[in-house]
């Protein structure tokens, strides 16, 4: 077995790297104090000259470099901005540090196959930064709203004494409006009466519709499938006018049975698929060999399939209790004042009264939206174990 020796990387090569990230964290800082191109060439000239001192004189000692990073930024951060300041210098200081050496010493090429060129190394490392930088992009508005929520001002902004960490500054006081204003409670009250009997219904009729559907024999099953899921694809606001002009004919606009149909009909296209995707995995001869057991349908759907599917019917099920929990633009047409979801509360409160709960109301959704995900996740691993797709 031979080994792959990492060859250290010249200083003109991780320099310029280097520099590129720096030029990239400047034009944030740049942009933010009014001049985003000085924020570029100050970027890419400072990280690329510590990266080229650094180099030079700690290549062999490369923890004492890395400290030195850390020390310099955090430094230049407290001086800076304070505490929130010294704060973003360690980050910044850390991973400035940890990537010019990891440049330096060629261990970005450990995994990678030795054979792979400089272009296959490029792309490799540069889609997973595009694809880190999406991620950035998607969650920082979550990211933002979270630590706003225990604003003690009655402010969409961070306050001075928020970013200097001052715990004067901080404050529960938009949780405790929440739970303790009747119109937020009668509104959280509302979602928890429609979103579970929408989800029931939604994991109803979409389990069924997903077993029909995978039946080989059912003519036109493309075309069934197409319609059942085009809630997904056609735009919601489309979907709302219709529901509403439908609803006002046969009585059921503003009635709370009319937002469970709603919501229900939103979810079903999520069990559809989730339920499909189980079944592609699903042994038919079980329900055969049930059959020629004495085994009528019903017993054998619910002692042979379902166990087998059941990851899937509850990861379409939470999937539908989401859609229905945050949804706003549907209850809106279809329903009334005594129908006033939790989303739509909050949006009543931008639109009205810009009520700062609206952060708490949102931090506590983001948190129930993160536990029901990793559930799914947890769920769709046990799915896999079951179907012999991955080792137990």
């Amino acid at each position: 077995m031979s080994l792959v020796v990492i060859e250290p990387k010249p200083v003109s090569f991780a320099a310029p790297v280097v520099a590129a990230f720096g030029a990239f964290f400047g034009l944030f800082f740049g942009t933010a104090q009014g001049s985003g191109l000085l924020g570029i060439v100050l970027g890419a000239v400072i990280a690329g000259a510590l990266a080229y001192g650094a180099i030079l004189l700690f290549r062999d000692n490369e923890k004492v470099g890395k400290w030195l990073f850390l020390a310099l930024f955090a430094v230049v951060g407290f001086a800076l901005k304070g505490i929130s300041g010294g704060v973003m210098g360690l980050l910044l200081g850390y991973f400035f540090g940890h990537v010019t050496f990891w440049l330096a010493s060629g261990r970005y090429r450990t995994a990678l196959p030795p054979y792979a060129t400089p272009a296959q190394v490029l792309w490799h490392y540069a889609f997973r930064t595009i694809a880190g930088a999406i991620l950035v992009f998607l969650i920082t508005p979550i990211l933002v709203v979270m630590p706003l929520s225990f604003n003690a001002q009655n402010f969409f902004t961070f306050t001075p004494e928020m970013l200097s960490f001052d715990p004067a500054g901080y404050s529960l006081k938009h949780y405790r409006d929440f739970f303790t204003n009747s119109d937020w409670q009668q509104a959280l009250w509302n979602s928890l009466r429609i979103a579970p009997m929408a989800t029931i219904l939604s994991v109803g009729f979409g389990t069924l519709a997903a077993i029909g559907l995978s039946q080989p024999h059912v003519p036109f099953r493309r075309a069934i499938m197409a319609i059942l899921i085009s809630p997904m694809i056609v735009p919601l606001i489309i979907s709302a006018a219709g529901m509403y002009f439908f609803y006002s004919r046969i009585g059921l606009q503003g009635t709370y049975l009319g937002v469970v149909l709603a919501h229900a009909a939103l979810g079903i296209p999520f069990v559809i698929i989730t339920v499909t995707a189980t079944l592609v995995g699903f042994d038919n001869s079980l329900t055969r060999a049930a059959a020629n057991m004495g085994a009528n349908p019903v017993t054998t759907f619910f002692r042979v399939q379902m166990p087998l599917i059941l990851p899937g019917v509850i990861s379409g099920g939470l999937f539908a209790f989401i859609t229905s929990f945050d949804e706003v633009v549907v209850v809106l047409f279809v329903g009334s004042a005594g129908q006033k979801t939790l989303p739509w509360q909050m949006f009543i409160g931008l639109r009205e009264q810009i009520s700062p709960t609206i952060l708490a109301v949102a931090t506590i959704l983001v948190g129930i939206s993160i536990l029901l995900l990793a559930t799914v996740e947890l769920l769709r691993r046990r799915s896999e174990r079951l179907r012999g797709l991955s080792p137990g």
